[in-house]
């Protein structure tokens, strides 16, 4: 169970080592629930105050998931993949309400599941050599792991930006955008992860942080974000006169149609979501039936095994992906809901 993650306790702290350098820390199912049963015990173990999140190697705290694992699973049905959601999502949830402090060290690459793990925590650390990401229409998927939530709830629309572009955040953006609370200084590290009071260490490292490059681009963003569909975003975007805006817009254009479409959905339900679990739930609905389309087999081929980055989208226009398509991937799942 403790394969590719490393658990143990160090006095009265529990840390959590991921253990996969070479893959960036990218996640297996495995991993997955080892860092679930270790913190269940830990919740109940009076001899643990505190939880400490770290990644090995000197890359990243963690890449995301094992995307050629789902990329394999998927052409076979996807009962794998939908085992793995559904125990990813409840782990993202028992982080975001974790009995005991939950210090998360995002150093260097945190993107999609590294973000799960890591942003719904109570003590949520950045460094001038972070950057952080929800990726997933780069592959034809949504943004999962709480990530749409988090999104959701970004200042202006900056959220919708991150997610229709899959933009990268440096560690000022990321604490603008909510994904982090505090900014310490990568040679500070060592003291923080050793320490017996690790949030007390975090408090006295915190330094001030980066100024974030996404706010002074907030004007164009919130205006040309604020669209209601996909299609009017890149005119608005095109028509700005603003570089950046254009550049956004090209990227966009290169990423799945129907996952920018469910994208721009998803993010504009979580809106109205009170809790965390609302947009789990939905996410488990969302991710389900990216399984089923041909998008996410294509983009992860084009992105990581064939790595020609040319993927072929089916539909391959905006256009051609109508209000029905979209709304399936909202459609409930009966028996099989996350139950969040």
């Amino acid at each position: 169970m403790t394969i590719d993650v490393q658990l143990h306790t160090d006095g009265r702290v529990g840390r959590i080592v991921l253990d996969r350098p070479r893959a960036l820390n990218s996640l297996t199912h495995g991993m997955l629930l080892a860092v679930r049963e270790a913190l269940d015990a830990w919740a109940a173990d009076d001899a643990v105050a505190a939880v400490v999140l770290t990644g090995a190697g000197e890359r990243g705290l963690c890449a995301g998931a094992d995307i050629r694992a789902l990329h394999d699973d998927a052409k076979l049905g996807g009962a794998g993949s939908r085992a793995f959601f559904r125990d990813e999502y409840l782990l993202n949830h028992l982080i975001s309400r974790y009995p005991k402090p939950y210090v998360a060290v995002m150093d260097g690459i945190t993107m999609g599941g590294g973000v799960g793990l890591s942003a719904h925590g109570s003590v949520r650390v950045v460094t001038e050599r972070s950057t952080v990401a929800m990726p997933e229409t780069r592959i034809g998927l949504v943004p999962d792991v709480g990530g749409s939530h988090l999104l959701a709830h970004a200042p202006g629309e900056l959220g919708t930006h991150l997610a229709l572009t899959a933009a990268s955040m440096s560690a000022g953006d990321a604490l603008l955008c909510g994904f982090a609370d505090h900014f310490v200084p990568s040679a500070a590290l060592a003291g923080l992860t050793t320490a017996a009071d690790p949030v007390a260490a975090v408090h006295a490292a915190t330094a001030p942080a980066p100024e974030s490059e996404l706010a002074a681009q907030r004007p164009w963003i919130d205006t040309c974000y604020a669209a209601d569909t996909v299609e009017e975003i890149i005119e608005r975007l095109r028509d700005s006169g603003v570089p950046e805006a254009k550049e956004a817009a090209e990227q966009i254009l290169a990423k799945s149609p129907t996952a920018l479409k469910v994208t721009l959905a998803a993010l504009r339900r979580a809106r109205r979501h009170t809790t965390l679990a609302e947009t789990l739930n939905q996410e488990y609905r969302v991710s389900c039936t990216a399984l089923t389309t041909p998008d996410l087999v294509e983009g992860i081929r084009a992105q990581v095994v064939d790595k020609d980055r040319n993927p072929h989208w089916s539909p391959a226009t905006l256009p051609e992906v109508s209000d029905a398509d979209v709304a399936r991937f909202f459609a409930p799942l009966g028996p099989d809901e996350l139950g969040c």
